[in-house]
């Protein structure tokens, strides 16, 4: 065993020194990192026995070997400023949340409602929805974990982008792990981030296996850090065993941050004790390895350090063992005493409350009627609709802005933006890089940070490249986190064919985002719809998914001057009618009232209902109707599998199976990816004829 040489002790002491001078450090704040540290790995080594024990279900990532990552990073922080973590999350919670509570019994409880969370009660952070995964406290500023490895990195940039719009100077920090440094998430955020120079932190946590592929495995640069210069940012590689070292760092990156300067990459060398998961038998590492890394224990270097200066003696150290225990104590105790959900919970925090009364659906529908009868009404197009949409809730809420592909000067979709751009400037409408998933994730950030972002995705067929952030951060957030954030934010889009631009951006897949729960989805087919809904989605506190049709645009109808709004999950009947139910929306309504105008020649009184929103969706419109006609026909421009009409199909057959007296007929698109040729794109999608066959049959 290698001896300590007065020289090493000396060259230590300095050390330790030059680090307390540094940063002003006392030693009650080493005593509160070193108490952090031992807490978070108390917690881990008992999650670790639970798990042994079957006490504990689920997954469970532990962060035992990692903690002076967290503690001293979250250290350098003040109590205003944000995290975003991931699955390996607990010692990020612990040391953001004992660093806000300022008093012993806030810091017990912060504990106990931790413990609680990753046992599935209810008086965890979020009611044990999230669990050991998903572990969140919005509103001190701890955005949340993902179970998602990368998943977070495109929502701190858009915390880090509100905190620029808003001018103030609150930092983001952002964790993750070496794995997530070779995802698409990493590389588009650190782009955007160090284009815009946001103020946030990327702190890559290297603990040297990706489950348990190592990194020489993983990538031909030996360092994260190294990365950096591509993005055009400083990069930096810190020992992340060592509490001071880690703090000395991140503070002087924070700072930085802080000042305006933009991010930094900071690549914390670090290993993790326990396996990637309690089922990882770490086959793919050494016991001289693990034993190796335990030398350098963040515990043992912090205590050797205060003790090197005289600031740490063996009795304290004992006694904070001791009240660390005790508190791991109160906290399982706490935990175990803790009822489980009831079961009333299982639907609630899916969605924000809507913010519309059923007076205002009566002052929409009477507004509706005067649009119709009034033949002086003003005629506008589609993309005009939209766009005073947009500025007129931009002028209403400083917090509204636009993000995305082309929207400046070109003007995205239809030129719809090009004149808020002009109005607005750059940082209202904002130009993006090609980045899809960090443009949709940062707008998730920046609507759960105070903002409410329109992002804009070209294309419909574009949104499944950001469907993680979409579905799995923005959707879910708000039930992961007990009902303790809100999303609001709007992604716009075009779909449908027409164009003959093949199947690449021509399809309809709203049928993707009804699938998930947390998010709305939208359809307009008029200009009048399109701004009263649009400016609804806006002020929406839920991710609303605003898909137009691209051959609507130049569509010109009737609409107000005067301000107003379409509460989403309202349907329209666009023509009454008494022999059948017509279901549609988006274009295929301006093809339902054409084919209805054919039939009525031959005695056949179509209803043609416009759903407007697919979610929430106004079945009662459908069933009323359906009730008075006994016949249904759906049509939708989606493919015929798995489209949406199939869920209104099946709603009517649950709720109104006794009124029909024809099976359901459905008019679809053909199961084909949309073709180039203008004479196979017509076959493949539904058209007028189509539908008054399909409405022949049904009534025959």
């Amino acid at each position: 065993m290698a001896t300590t040489t007065t020289d090493q002790v000396q060259v230590q002491i300095e050390r330790v020194s030059a680090l307390i001078e540094e940063q002003g450090l006392t030693k009650e704040d080493l005593m509160t990192a070193l108490r952090q540290i031992m807490e978070i790995r108390a917690f881990e080594n008992n999650i670790a026995n639970l798990l042994s024990k079957a006490v504990l279900k689920g997954a469970s990532h532990l962060y035992a070997g990692q903690e002076a990552v967290a503690v001293g990073a979250i250290s350098a922080l003040r109590d205003d400023d944000l995290v975003t973590s991931t699955h390996r999350g607990h010692g990020h919670a612990h040391a953001h949340g004992d660093k806000v509570a300022k008093t012993p019994e806030a810091k017990q409880e912060h504990f106990n409602k931790m413990m609680a969370e990753v046992l599935g009660k209810a008086t965890g952070y979020c009611k044990g929805k999230g669990g050991s995964m998903h572990i969140a406290d919005v509103e001190h500023g701890n955005l949340g974990a993902t179970g998602i490895v990368g998943g977070n990195i495109p929502v701190a940039v858009g915390a880090a982008l509100a905190q620029k719009l808003m001018g103030t100077d609150r930092v983001v920090l952002c964790f993750f792990g070496d794995g997530a440094a070779n995802t698409g998430n990493f590389h588009e955020a650190l782009n955007m981030a160090s284009l815009w120079d946001l103020p946030v932190v990327f702190i890559c946590e290297n603990n040297q296996y990706a489950m348990s592929v190592p990194w020489r495995k993983a990538s031909k640069l030996s360092s994260i850090a190294h990365r950096a210069c591509a993005y055009g940012i400083p990069g930096e590689t810190v020992d992340g065993m060592d509490v001071l070292a880690v703090r000395s760092v991140v503070s002087k990156a924070v700072e930085r941050a802080r000042r305006g300067e933009g991010p930094t990459l900071i690549e914390a060398i670090t290993y993790r004790y326990y396996g990637h998961s309690h089922s990882d038998p770490r086959a793919y590492r050494t016991r001289e390895e693990e034993a190796e890394w335990r030398k350098r224990d963040p515990i043992i270097i912090l205590k050797n350090a205060m003790q090197s200066i005289n600031w740490l003696t063996e009795e304290e150290f004992e006694r904070l063992d001791e009240a660390v225990q005790r508190k791991l104590e109160k906290a399982m105790e706490f935990a175990l005493n803790s009822p489980d959900p009831s079961p009333d919970e299982l639907c609630t925090d899916v969605y924000a409350p809507s913010p519309w009364t059923q007076a205002d659906i009566e002052a929409e529908r009477a507004l509706r009627e005067r649009v119709r009868n009034d033949p002086n009404m003003r005629q506008i197009s589609y993309a005009q609709a939209l766009q005073e949409a947009m500025r007129e809730e931009m002028l209403r809420d400083k917090r509204v802005f636009i993000m995305g592909e082309d929207v400046g000067l070109y003007g995205g979709a239809y030129g719809a933006t090009r004149d808020l751009y002009k109005e607005f400037g750059e940082w209202r409408v904002i130009d993006t890089p090609i980045s899809e998933a960090t443009i949709s994730g940062a707008g998730v950030g920046a609507a759960m940070a105070g903002m409410r972002p329109i992002v804009e995705i070209m294309y419909v067929d574009f949104t499944p490249l950001a469907m993680d952030q979409i579905a799995n951060q923005g959707a879910k957030n708000r039930y992961m986190f007990g009902g303790k954030t809100t999303v609001p934010l709007v992604i716009r889009t075009e779909g449908g064919a027409g164009r003959a631009i093949a199947a690449h951006h021509s399809q309809s897949l709203e049928s993707l985002w009804t699938h998930f729960p947390g998010i709305y989805v939208v359809m307009p087919a008029t200009p009048y719809d399109a701004k009263g809904l649009l400016k609804a989605a806006i002020r929406d506190d839920n991710p609303v998914m605003f898909i137009e049709h691209k051959m609507l645009y130049r569509e010109k109808g009737p609409v107000p001057e005067e301000e107003y709004v379409i509460p989403l999950g309202v349907a329209d009947i666009k023509r009454p009618g008494k022999d059948i139910t017509l279901v549609t929306y988006s274009r295929m309504v301006l093809r339902a009232l054409e084919a209805a105008e054919i039939l009525a020649q031959e005695g056949i009184d179509v209803e043609v209902i416009d759903l407007r929103t697919l979610k929430p969706l106004d079945l009662e419109t459908i069933l009323t109707s359906v009730k008075k006609t006994g016949r249904l026909v759906g049509v939708t421009e989606a493919y015929e599998n798995t489209s949406f009409i199939n869920e209104v199909m099946a709603q009517v057959n649950d709720h109104a199976f006794d009124w029909l007296d024809a099976p359901m007929v459905r008019v679809a698109a053909a199961n084909v990816p949309v073709p180039r040729a203008e004479v196979l794109e017509d076959l493949a999608i539904p058209n007028v004829n189509r539908i008054v066959e399909a409405c022949r049959k049904v009534v025959s």
